[in-house]
């Protein structure tokens, strides 16, 4: 008999170099880990972390991603150094369009769309596709001294990873001018401000923070929490009537989970909950 899609035995995290991929619990842990580049993401990193959202979307054992980095930054950037060095194995023309789709930007579809949440732990920089990580992500908590940067201009190019999507959408049209054309850079402390991230604290408390938020998510209803987020999510290009029917969807699903009935007999009881995430 075959193995049941989602068990255990089925599931499997690779690390590749610069990344670091483990699972400790109900929690994927997904760590950038190029310090001397201020970990600044190859395409074997990107493709690794969509390799790991893909497999945990059907992993019942993860109710939590948290992405972070080494070093004392969160990521850089792109490795746009590496990728234009004068040599023999430089890119040929074209290569931008061939291989955004599937590595920068199925990366950012996948963290938008993978019904699991994703915490962001950002101190030191989050500057291109680090800060477009962070916007991506459900919930993001950064040092206060932390640095949101958007770099493209300042190199002559323009903006990928659905950087300008995420601003406008986020911190409305004003502030992604200001951000993406002028290049101006937040702390964690401004990016907080303008409801861009969830919290920012001092970087000696950042661990202690992120800890707690992981584990409040890692003991919610699962299957509703995920069906929320792809609410959401599909609300920003749907149609009222659509929403209506997603909702009902979802209203469906989740109302036939484990998590339902302990939620409806704690309430009766008059106790809290103790989901599982089934």
């Amino acid at each position: 008999m075959s193995e049941p899609s989602g068990s255990a035995e089925s599931m499997e995290y690779a690390s590749v170099e610069g990344l670091s991929v483990r699972l400790d619990g109900a929690v994927l842990r997904c760590t950038l880990d190029r310090p001397k580049t201020r970990n600044s993401l190859d395409p074997d990193m990107m493709v690794g972390l969509i390799r790991a959202l893909e497999t945990s979307g059907t992993d019942e054992r993860v109710r939590v991603i948290v992405l972070d980095g080494t070093g004392g930054s969160f990521c850089a950037g792109a490795d746009i150094v590496a990728r234009n060095a004068p040599t023999e194995q430089r890119p040929r023309v074209g290569s931008i369009q061939r291989r955004l789709p599937v590595q920068a930007n199925r990366l950012m579809q996948m963290m938008l769309s993978v019904q699991t949440p994703i915490v962001a732990k950002v101190d030191g920089w989050a500057a291109g596709i680090g800060f477009h990580l962070a916007l991506a992500a459900d919930f993001c908590v950064a040092a206060d001294t932390a640095r949101f940067w958007e770099p493209f201009l300042t190199r002559g190019f323009t903006p990928d990873s659905g950087g300008v999507w995420l601003l406008q959408r986020l911190g409305g049209v004003a502030l992604a001018r200001d951000l993406v054309l002028l290049g101006r850079e937040l702390t964690g402390a401004e990016a907080a401000e303008y409801r861009l991230i969830h919290r920012a604290v001092p970087e000696a408390e950042l661990d202690a923070a992120t800890d707690a938020l992981v584990a409040d998510l890692a003991a919610k209803p699962t299957v509703a929490l995920g069906l929320a987020k792809w609410l959401m999510f599909q609300s920003w290009t749907v149609p009222f009537d659509q929403h209506l029917a997603n909702e009902a969807f979802a209203m469906e699903l989740s109302s036939r989970s484990e998590d339902f009935r302990e939620g409806f007999s704690a309430w009766r009881e008059k106790r809290d909950p103790e989901f599982r995430g089934r």
